[in-house]
């Protein structure tokens, strides 16, 4: 390797021509309004009907229903041992409407610990009930007789679901209507019935209480699948019979639902205002890239707010989960099975990979659809819209949801008022706060908005689904 240590040979050529590093000191540059990559598709607030709520409060009138508790029991665990926290056990129809806390601290020491394995079996068809069974963990189908060989799947228990509970106001024991197996490792608390007699032969107050409950029970009114009271009607008479009297009674609490908000904040200093908006707008780019920040919050808190959120409102008995742990195409029929026009799917991306690879390893290709121009994956012609706002937990599993929309269909409605002052968008106003002594300008921008669910069944979840 030699070098040179002639001077002139460092030296570069002369330019022949205007550099263009030089050049762009005199040119006006290209450029794009400021980028975002936090914006997402947004498909829930695209799809759901917005109802204008001119009183800031929504009401939903409904039929009266006559269920009670049909909801799920929660666990306390310290290490392998798994116990049910005593007031949960007022989830129990039979159960419900009890406030004296040691009576149900002696109930919920005298569940059993139990624990099963993928294929146990845990009540057999047609044996007696002599027990209430709470599963605190795992999966466990439930199987009963069919036309043909094979057993029929009625339904899937998971953690918190409970059964057996009927045989509490029941006055003769009855016996198991399907057979219970476990799909995975299970972890189950047995309550013995001839423990609650047990006690309620010592406690009037438990005794007394169950006996009202059957009693209820035997003169409680017809009521239909959906927990309503039927109306009653005559058909395919002859004559002149004297026909039924009947009404349909209202929920005499109906809930409502006040609009909720998201706010901010908005700054931008005076010199930046004047002296820098051109070609674009400073305070209209700003105001731009907020707005679509709060319409991503917007949209989060649609489905994961705990007063109005899907996640948090859809009813318990529209809560279903999956067979194996992978969203199937066995699933998503179930779930969009459970309610008439289920018109939207929703789910994370990744959830939806996860069902593609589903579909791939059954031979299944599901046709696409279209909408507002984009092409879409659905299932049943329902289209499988990605919303990265449904959370996706630690242990990998995630949920989908099965939407029918509109008030002339009993749907989800989403919920705003326009015509709000200095409205900017429909809902979303911004109002100027002022100068401060630093020279900077405020602006408040607010979104209002709420979600409500007409009827139970116009929403259904696929939870605990492995991505």
């Amino acid at each position: 390797m030699t070098t040179s240590l002639d001077p002139a040979a460092s030296v570069p050529p002369a330019a022949s021509s205007l550099d263009t590093a030089a050049a762009r000191n005199l040119a006006s540059t290209t450029k794009t309004p400021p980028q975002m990559q936090g914006i997402s598709s947004r498909w829930l607030l695209k799809i759901l009907p917005w109802v204008q709520v001119s009183a800031g409060t929504f009401r939903v009138n409904r039929r009266l229903t006559h269920t009670v508790g049909n909801g799920r029991v929660e666990f306390v665990s310290s290490g392998a041992q798994v116990r049910v926290i005593p007031a949960q056990l007022t989830e129990l129809p039979a159960l419900h409407g009890i406030t004296d806390h040691e009576l149900l601290t002696t109930l919920a020491g005298h569940c059993e610990q139990r624990e099963y394995g993928p294929g146990d079996v845990i009540a057999a068809l047609g044996r007696p009930v002599e027990e209430i069974l709470l599963i605190a963990h795992g999966k466990i189908r439930k199987l009963g007789p069919a036309a043909y060989d094979e057993a029929a799947e009625l339904g899937t228990l998971a953690d918190g679901d409970f059964t057996g509970d009927d045989a509490l106001a029941a006055p003769e024991p009855g016996t198991w209507p399907h057979t219970l197996k476990a799909v995975t490792r299970s972890t189950v608390l047995a309550l013995p019935l001839a423990r609650v007699r047990a006690v309620a032969d010592v406690a009037p107050a438990l005794r007394t209480h169950l006996e009202e409950v059957a009693a209820a029970a035997r003169s409680a009114p017809a009521r239909n699948k959906r927990g309503e009271a039927d109306i009653a009607l005559a058909a395919g008479h002859t004559g002149e019979p004297a026909l039924p009297g009947t009404f349909a009674e209202y929920d005499l609490h109906p809930r409502e639902y006040e609009l909720s908000v998201a706010q901010t904040v908005l700054r931008v200093h005076t010199r930046v205002a004047d002296l820098y908006s051109e070609p674009m707008d400073q305070v209209e780019e700003q105001l731009r890239l907020t707005i679509e920040a709060l319409r991503e919050r917007q949209e989060h808190e649609l489905v994961n707010n705990r007063e109005f959120g899907l996640l948090h409102n859809a009813d318990l008995r529209q809560r279903i989960h999956t067979r194996t742990g992978p969203p199937t195409p066995e699933d998503l029929d179930e779930l969009i099975s459970r309610r008439r026009k289920t018109q939207y799917l929703l789910a994370h991306p990744r959830t939806i990979a996860a069902f593609g690879r589903q579909c791939s390893a059954r031979g299944i290709y599901p046709q696409d659809t279209e909408i507002d121009g984009v092409r879409l994956r659905s299932w049943r012609g329902i289209p499988l819209l990605p919303c990265d706002k449904i959370p996706v937990t630690a242990a990998g599993t995630s949920s989908v949801l099965a939407l029918r929309t509109g008030q002339e269909n009993q749907g989800v409605v989403g919920l705003h008022q326009t015509g709000i002052p200095d409205e900017y968008e429909p809902s979303l106003n911004v109002r100027f706060m002022g100068i401060n002594d630093k020279a900077v300008i405020s602006y408040l921008v607010s979104a209002y908005y709420s979600a409500a669910v007409l009827v139970p069944d116009a929403l259904g979840i696929l939870e605990d689904v492995e991505i």
